[in-house]
């Protein structure tokens, strides 16, 4: 498949090793595990991070594997769900980083075209996610409310 922003094809990344079920060498059971990212997430952790961190720390290796749930799942089962999912909070953490960027460097095009690629990708996943239901119809990205969000 070939890249959006880029003239090149391909597909490169790692993958990850097929498990039929949870190993016999993880210390924690299922019920465990959801205690632990229920604990994480109520810390203010991420989605990412608690895998990170359950993964390192708990050895766990696949949540969804020793659960039959996905994280996201298991969250908002217990109500802790975040408002905004994480792939575009990141994203729009980036937009605000850029602009304090580019207000200090005017000239520096190649950034000012990454954000406007970046803006472009927080289009397409509103759009996805309205889609879904995971974000309400009404919500839409804009800078100003973006800055208001995360200060």
């Amino acid at each position: 498949m070939a890249r959006i922003h880029a003239r090149r094809k391909g597909k490169s990344g790692s993958t990850r090793l097929l498990r039929e079920k949870h190993p016999d060498w993880s210390s924690l059971n299922p019920r465990e595990i959801e205690s632990r990212a229920l604990e994480l997430a109520k810390s203010g952790k991420s989605t990412s991070e608690i895998g990170l961190i359950l993964r390192d720390q708990y050895a766990v290796p696949d949540i969804k594997i020793a659960t039959g749930k996905k994280l996201s799942q298991i969250l908002e089962e217990n109500n802790i769900k975040p408002e905004i999912p994480e792939d575009l909070r990141n994203l729009i953490s980036r937009t605000l980083q850029l602009k304090k960027h580019i207000e200090g460097h005017k000239k520096d095009l190649k950034n000012q075209r990454n954000l406007s690629l970046i803006e472009s990708k927080i289009r397409r996943l509103t759009k996805y996610y309205h889609r879904e239901g995971r974000l309400p119809k009404d919500w839409k990205y804009s800078p100003e409310q973006a800055k208001l969000m995360f200060e």
